[in-house]
């Protein structure tokens, strides 16, 4: 199990650039392929198509925001010939995202995005296109938060896992990062005490993680906290650099009505999230 091949997606928003550096860093760590691909957002379109369907200027204004997709990616091709990449390409796509992202991806190893920044406009449907992607996409997706300026790091991880088959597919999908870490922490979290055993599983788990040259430290907590707020304070307390988890693994209509791990992460991280569905 290796890194290969990474798609980072390229866009116009302030988190382009730290979400690039990192997609570069980590090509060149894993000496993979890396592919920047601009596609025209949804939002935009529409948008674009609105405004100019008065004037009757939908061509135009459709090649407009294909002409920025593509400076992004001539953008792209520039960082990566400065940081020396040996293998690397850009596209500018006129298909919208997320549309776009998820056909790519099917050819990479793993997705870079960065997290919906509530600042900017259009946020609620960036935050629509982000659940769909993780929910869809048939790779790994590497989460940056909004605020995330500096490098990657992978020295201290914290792994969750709840008995589901996307934490399962989560924990598989980074053994690469996994193997590269100083320390890592599997955790599990549960409401009641439950005899005060842990988890069987979670001794399975560490065998598996060790048979791949993880060694992992497991943690059984009873908390009262939600999930994703225990988890929040977990990735504070152990100073971790990277979250690795299932997305998902209830119905996204349960998450939105009553929470869930998932959407409070998407909303609240504060360190880079690995998700797989």
């Amino acid at each position: 199990m290796s890194i290969r091949s990474i798609l980072v997606h390229l866009d116009a928003t302030p988190a382009n650039t730290a979400r690039t550096n990192i997609a570069v860093s980590l090509a060149q760590a894993c000496s993979a392929h890396l592919t920047g691909l601009a596609p025209v957002t949804g939002a935009a379109l529409q948008n674009f198509q609105t405004a100019a369907a008065l004037d009757g200027y939908v061509a135009g204004a459709s090649a407009a925001l294909l002409g920025r997709a593509d400076d992004l990616a001539q953008d792209f091709q520039l960082r990566c010939q400065a940081a020396g990449l040996v293998s690397f390409e850009a596209l500018a796509d006129k298909a919208p995202s997320p549309d776009s992202l998820l056909r790519q991806a099917q050819c990479a190893d793993l997705l870079v995005l960065s997290q919906p920044d509530p600042s900017l406009p259009n946020y609620r449907q960036h935050l629509a296109d982000v659940e769909e992607l993780l929910l869809a996409s048939a790779r790994p997706v590497l989460l940056i938060p909004y605020t995330h300026l500096d490098p990657l790091r992978v020295r201290r991880v914290l792994v969750t896992w709840d008995g589901s088959r996307e934490s399962v597919r989560a924990m598989t999908d980074a053994l690469p990062l996994l193997r590269s870490a100083e320390r890592v922490t599997l955790m599990h979290w549960r409401s009641e005490p439950a005899e005060g055993a842990p988890q069987p599983g979670l001794a399975s788990l560490r065998q598996w993680l060790a048979r791949h040259d993880v060694q992992a430290e497991v943690r059984d907590e009873v908390t009262t906290l939600a999930v994703g707020d225990a988890l929040l304070n977990a990735a504070s307390d152990h100073g971790a650099d990277l979250v690795v988890m299932g997305a998902y693994g209830h119905a996204r209509w349960a998450e939105r009505l009553f929470g869930g791990v998932s959407r409070t992460l998407l909303q609240s991280m504060t360190v880079p999230v690995l998700m797989s569905h």
